[in-house]
């Protein structure tokens, strides 16, 4: 699908729907306004939720929910479960909407308002007849469309309505504009929403990162939102519930279906047994539009199907047993249920969508908060015989669940159950009893959807680093996800594996950073320990080619069995931005390239930290264990940040050369010599050997004035030593970026480093340094060094894990490397 006008569409008709919804806004709210005499129940919902969220948060959330609407009432009309048509012309020949054109002609929908008729013919008099008209008919629509859809449809006189935008009917409208954008062939697959539905919010998103503040619950979902390449959706599903359900049925053709499965290479015995399709469980705990359970459905279809169960019966039973999604985002929610009532409605049409009673099982996660006064109450609603210490836990667990989302582990065992008991006392007529029993439900709802009893789990999770998260998600990452609070991927991770149930399949995209990178090594112990990776498919970031998911970080989609088979040999591949078509679609699958190959995760234990290196041959992890890391005998550091390169670095050619203190073998002598500059190792370009000696740091009297230099807020800009013991001695050093590989530079006595001119420095006295420039420098080092960390960086643990073989610990490889250093500074 050519997204490029769906995304300027969706982008311009955000801006477009706000500006209306805007002024529509400052109408109503007046205290002489229409809509206060006419509709007061409307508006005293509507000043509640200004005063709880802000006149900007409601306007977002109107024009968002009209957008959702206005696109759902496209994609139905243009698939024939809309009659007639609510925002779509019947033919090409008019622009006029079928539903008010056929009141136009007398026509009116059954259970519509009489008075449409009376301001179309001219007895009740209006500005504008048919704008006034269409107005109503989009309302009866929405309550039309309330009772199968009411996720998405809210009941008769919701503040949507008084809050609907002016202009519906002119050329330039933002119905014309949709119509346009949404052209009929476009609109046979669901997926379009899921794409409307990233576009729309991506303005959004920019916005919230130019603002480089912290993102707030409310901003989650803008932040993180990204919508998910339709053939990684389905190798996720596949290689999941696909391969659950063909473990449990070796006869099945399902797999002459699934392009993206990747078969075991040998028979597997022990599985987590299946005796019906009904009692698979599959969820998505990020949902967002719902993509991954729209293709789930599908595959569920044609596994029912295959079972022999009426056609007729198949759409209610999937939505019924099989699916669940949970999202903290109301709007993304709506849309996900919107999506798999249309997988329904393409199997058994209007009429039988509008009788069936079962809705899509999509959670919409809500804060729900009680006082300690009413804790004391819950006891008279849920009875004392249930109120437990771990109830009371639970109760407090979601105040933020649209913070925290479906990472909330609840602390009760059997949220099912009591739900069931609660849900069945009677209250009698109390009001208030009945309230807190509500609220009660909910939060036992939430909780038995986050219970550990799915078969299958799939997610592409939100990516937000620990540095975006507001104060009180990171402290809560901080103490509940201790070993992978770096992300939000990470904790998604880990969260995966609890709720699934023993031998399930957690099935995730994620950023590839979890695969190798230092601060993940725990997060990879936990995971390789508790689960085995039955393939995984690597999409690296390659620079200005970005991935083939067209991101700009590098991504892995990875299908774990929870359960350790260190024999079991796991696929791995790999698919860069130039093995894909236009679209990012590999041109096969699995792509056979050099790092295509079989692996037991057992074998990345032999390397320190772990590194999933699917593509390195036995022997170099042979290498890794029988060695050494260069840690043994080099510290390996990162040196100082000055908080403001333009107060305290110079280009060495902007000073005077009397004032550079050359030379100096230690802190004191550098104060002795009443120097201001001193030479400054910031790494810089590719170069092996030696070379990038371009910069003077400010290190007058030991620094006096970068080590008081403070930040606007009056904090200092030295938090931290920055390792100054090891200023000035002779190191080798490697740039932080490495997008063109790495290489290591010899640097002798008297310079200060930073912290993108990562430097190791002897241990003792001796000449180790020279002789890991000369392992780093070789092509083996160049093969050794993505093995610890493929991404755009190397950092001192990436150095310190190294293996330090004894071939290097000759006399003439340091006799190589002093020469290669004297012709690289010839050079």
């Amino acid at each position: 699908m050519d997204t490029t006008a769906l995304k300027k569409f969706a982008q311009s008709a955000r801006n477009l729907l706000i500006s209306q919804v805007t002024a529509k806004l400052a109408v109503v709210i007046d205290p002489a306004s229409a809509a206060r005499r006419e509709n007061p129940a409307a508006m005293k919902k509507l000043d509640v939720a200004i005063a709880q969220n802000g006149k900007v948060e409601i306007i977002e959330q109107v024009a968002y929910t009209w957008f959702n609407r206005f696109t759902a009432f496209r994609f139905m009309d243009v698939n024939g479960y809309t009659n007639p048509r609510v925002v779509s012309p019947e033919g090409h020949a008019t622009t006029r909407p079928e539903i008010l054109a056929e009141a136009m002609a007398g026509n009116l929908p059954e259970g519509a308002p009489a008075n449409i008729g009376a301001l179309l013919d001219g007895r009740t008099p209006s500005r504008d007849p048919q704008a006034e008209a269409y107005r109503q008919l989009l309302v009866y629509a929405c309550n039309a469309w309330h009772g199968p859809m009411p996720f998405l449809f809210e009941k008769l006189g919701d503040y949507t309505e008084l809050l609907m935008p002016e202009d519906l009917l002119s050329p330039t409208s933002i119905l014309a504009r949709l119509r346009d954008s949404m052209p009929e062939d476009h609109c046979k697959d669901v997926e379009i929403i899921g794409w409307l539905y990233q576009f729309y919010i991506s303005e959004k998103k920019d916005q919230v990162f130019a603002g480089l503040k912290k993102n707030t619950a409310e901003n989650i979902p803008a932040a993180t939102q990204l919508f998910t390449p339709h053939w990684i959706v389905r190798y996720l599903v596949e290689n999941s519930l696909g391969r659950l359900w063909l473990l449990n049925r070796p006869g099945s053709k399902l797999a002459e279906r699934m392009d993206y499965y990747i078969a075991p290479e040998e028979p597997e015995t022990d599985f987590l047994k299946i005796g019906k399709p009904d009692e698979i469980k599959v969820c998505d705990p990020a949902c967002g539009s719902g993509h991954m359970l729209t293709y789930a459905f599908d595959l569920l279809y044609a596994i029912y199907e295959e079972e022999g169960y009426d056609p007729a019966q198949i759409p209610a039973l999937i939505l019924k047993h099989n699916l669940t999604g949970l999202e903290i985002d109301d709007r993304a929610g709506a849309l996900a249920a919107f999506a798999l009532a249309m997988k329904a409605a393409a199997k058994l049409g209007r009429r039988r969508l509008l009788r069936m009673e079962v809705k899509p099982d999509i959670i919409t996660l809500q804060n729900v908060t009680f006082t300690p006064a009413e804790i004391a109450e819950v006891t008279t609603v849920v009875g004392r015989d249930l109120f437990t210490d771990e109830l009371r836990e639970t109760l407090m667990q979601f105040e933020q669940a649209k913070n925290f989302g479906s990472l909330i582990v609840p602390k009760l065992r059997d949220p099912a159950e009591t739900l069931r008991l609660v849900e069945a006392r009677d209250f009698g007529t109390d009001l208030l009893l009945k309230e807190m029993q509500a609220r009660v439900v909910t939060v036992l709802r939430m909780a038995e959807a986050l219970s550990p009893k799915f078969h299958v789990v799939v997610a592409n999770p939100p990516y937000m680093g620990a540095s975006n998260s507001n104060s009180q998600l990171k402290g809560w990452l901080g103490k509940n996800y201790k070993d992978s609070k770096s992300d939000l991927f990470s904790a998604f991770l880990e969260r995966a594996l609890g709720l699934v149930k023993a031998k399930g399949y957690p099935s995730l995209v994620t950023m590839e950073a979890w695969m190798f990178l230092s601060s993940f090594e725990k997060l990879r112990g936990n995971l390789l320990a508790q689960s085995t990776i039955t393939s995984l498919t690597h999409m690296p970031y390659l620079g200005k080619g970005g991935t083939s998911m067209g991101i700009n970080f590098g991504t892995v989609a990875c299908c774990f069995v929870k359960q350790s088979l260190p024999e079991l040999r796991g696929v791995y591949t790999c698919v860069r931005y130039f093995e894909t078509d236009e679209f990012g679609v590999p041109f096969e699958f699995p792509t056979k390239n050099e790092r295509l190959s079989h692996a037991c995760t057992n074998k990345f234990l032999k390397i320190p930290g772990s590194p999933l290196a699917y593509w390195a041959p036995e022997k170099l992890f042979d290498v890794f264990a029988d060695n050494d890391g260069l840690s043994a005998v080099l510290d390996p550091r990162e040196g100082l940040t000055t908080g403001n390169n333009e107060q305290h670095v110079r280009n060495l050619w902007e000073v005077s050369r009397q004032n550079v203190g050359r030379a100096c073998l230690s802190r004191k002598q550098a104060a002795d010599t009443q120097c201001t500059w001193f030479p400054f190792n910031k790494g810089g370009e590719y170069r092996k050997w030696a070379g990038n000696d371009l910069f003077v740091v400010n290190w007058k009297d030991d620094g006096h004035e970068l080590q008081n230099t403070l930040h606007p807020d009056g904090s200092r800009i030295w938090a931290h030593n920055f390792n100054l013991d090891y200023i000035f001695r002779p190191s080798v050093s490697w740039s932080d970026i490495t997008t063109r590989g790495l290489t290591a530079r010899l640097f002798e006595a008297g310079f200060l480093f930073d912290a993108t001119g990562l430097s190791a420095f002897e241990k003792t006295d001796g000449s180790f340094r020279y002789l890991a420039a000369a392992l780093c420098n070789s092509k083996v080092g160049s093969y050794l060094a993505p093995m610890l960390n493929p991404t755009m960086h190397f950092k001192s643990g990436d150095f310190a894990e190294m293996p330090f073989v004894e071939s290097i610990k000759d006399t003439s490889t340091e006799t190589n490397a002093i020469e290669a250093a004297k012709v690289a500074k010839s050079d």
